[in-house]
């Protein structure tokens, strides 16, 4: 599945316009248009940033974490707060 500029319901975390997204075998690609840069993201990202721009909220997010890799609410948290971060610094979304 591929995404350009995708707005979730909630107004929450978006892609920006200029940045697609492409599912792959074990994560997912991002690729800011503008600056011809692609972004990787292993398996754990793409479930955050899936859940994210589909509407769930950053809560949400770290359940399907806890849920689906067995780790800890704090680790889940940690890792949706960096992959946030990381990608908002790079401009390919906003919260």
């Amino acid at each position: 599945m591929s995404t350009t500029g995708k707005r979730n319901r909630n107004a929450g975390t978006r892609l920006r316009r200029h940045v697609s997204v492409s599912d792959v075998e074990d994560g997912m690609v991002l690729l800011d248009e503008r600056e011809g840069r692609y972004f990787k993201v292993n398996a754990s990202g793409a479930l955050i940033l899936r859940a994210l721009i589909d509407g769930a909220s950053p809560a949400d997010a770290v359940r399907a974490l806890v849920e689906r890799y067995e780790v800890s609410e704090e680790r889940a948290a940690a890792d949706v707060d960096t992959l946030t971060a990381e990608l908002a610094g790079n401009g390919l979304v906003v919260s």
